[in-house]
Order: C-alpha cells, then sequence, then structure tokens
C-alpha cells in the first residue's frame, strides 16, 4: 500500500498485518515496524522499482491499496500553476503510476483488488478546498472507470471516501490556525455523530473492501464520513 508511514495509511497496514496479511508499504518516509520501501509517487521509475521490489518480497501480490495524498487550501484562485500541477501528480497521476505498476501482476491473482482513498471532497462543496476537491473527484471518477475497465481482469476496484479524520495531517492544519480549539470544535460539530472520523474506521472499510469475501463488491464508493455527506440532521444541541 502507499502512504502508509501515519495516519489512515498506518492504520490500515496495522489492520492488514492484524488479519494475517502480508503487508509492504510504499512511502517517501519509511518508518520502522511492517515491511517498507521508498517510492515517490511522482516518478515514474522509482513506483515501477518499488513494486517489483514489494512484490518480491511478497511472492506476488493480492491487493492494492492507493493511499497516499497531499492536501492543498484555498479557492480556485489562490494556488498557482505549479501548485495545481504538483497536487494532482500525487493525488492522481500517483495512483495511476501505482496501479499501472501493479496490474501485470493483479491480473495473475485470484483475489485481485484495488481501493483507493478518496474524499467526502469528491462530492461535496467544501470552502477553501478547490484544489484539493477537484483531485479527489478525478481519484473517484478514475475509480469507476478502472472498475469497468478491469472487470474482465478479475480485478475489483473500490474507492474510500473519508470524512474530516482525526489523523496528524488534520492536527497540523488545526495547529497552524489561530484557535486550533475552536477550530477542531466546527469540524466536530459539522459531523452529524458529533464527532471527527477516526483512522481505524477508515481502515476497516478499506480491508473489508479489499476482502476477498468481498467479491460481488465493485466499482463502489463507500463514505466513511459520520453521515456528512448523505445526511441533513438539525444542529446538535450541547
Amino acid at each position: 500500500m502507499t502512504g502508509g508511514a501515519s495516519g489512515i495509511g498506518a492504520a490500515t497496514a496495522a489492520r492488514f498485518a492484524e488479519e494475517g496479511a502480508r503487508v509492504v508499504v510504499l512511502d517517501r518516509d519509511v518508518a520502522e515496524g511492517l515491511p517498507a520501501v521508498r517510492a515517490d509517487l511522482s516518478d515514474d521509475a522509482s513506483v515501477r522499482a518499488a513494486v517489483a521490489e514489494a512484490t518480491e518480497h511478497l511472492g506476488g501480490l493480492d491487493v492494492l491499496v492507493n493511499n497516499a495524498g497531499i492536501g492543498a487550501r484555498g479557492t480556485v484562485a489562490d494556488n498557482d500553476d505549479a501548485e495545481w500541477h504538483r497536487v494532482l501528480d500525487v493525488n492522481v497521476l500517483g495512483i495511476v503510476r501505482a496501479t499501472r505498476a501493479a496490474l501485470p501482476h493483479l491480473v495473475v491473482s485470484e483475489h485481485a483488488a484495488v481501493v483507493n482513498t478518496c474524499s467526502i471532497a469528491a462530492w461535496t462543496g467544501l470552502p477553501q478546498r478547490a484544489l484539493y476537491s477537484a483531485t479527489k473527484g478525478a481519484v473517484q471518477a478514475l475509480t469507476l472507470a478502472m472498475a469497468a475497465d478491469h472487470l474482465a481482469d478479475g480485478i475489483r476496484v473500490n474507492c474510500v471516501n473519508p470524512g474530516t479524520a482525526d489523523t496528524p495531517w488534520v492536527q497540523r492544519l488545526l495547529d497552524a490556525s489561530a484557535d486550533p480549539e475552536a477550530e477542531r470544535a466546527a469540524l466536530q460539530a459539522r459531523q452529524p455523530t458529533g464527532r471527527l472520523v477516526s483512522a481505524e474506521e477508515v481502515a476497516h472499510a478499506i480491508v473489508h473492501l479489499a476482502d476477498p469475501r468481498s467479491s460481488a463488491t465493485t466499482g463502489v464508493v463507500l463514505a466513511v464520513d459520520g453521515g456528512m455527506h448523505s445526511l441533513r440532521v438539525p444542529a446538535r444541541r450541547l
């Protein structure tokens, strides 16, 4: 899996390991623990080499989790072309590169699955997230196209759309605000459940979609967002 060094990725890698799966993490920052290979998703040669090394270590490849991604803030006018290209290169083309490198190994698996980590931003308009939302909208559309393209190859492709998750990345955004506690309270208040999504809850959904017992599930966008996208409930009274 890509982007497995922290947050949702680390929780997902740990959950796969708990379920008895053998896991190799691809990340620019290799952490201790599970087997890991350094990979730069913006470089095709790096990705191909990392996938080859991981597959050799595992003795084959059944599941690819495309989890790596980077964030961006601002309206459509607030980021220059270079920033748009940088974020698109990682969040969208990173999935293309990793999946392209993995396909020759997945097509010979009896239980092949690809799970992409998308976002609620793919289908819910969020303020100050134009660039990020554009990349995640592309990931959602790409997931469905991949599911159609590779159905005949026996490869299932799905994605998970987390809501605001309580991860180190979100915490860094909060820490950079003028009032982190107020910002966290605002994020919690916009969730129908009144709390942020946990990394472990997202990990559970990813592992479920990858599980061979989910063999009839492909082309699915699974929300793990505390109902933020689909529910309209009265404001919570504290």
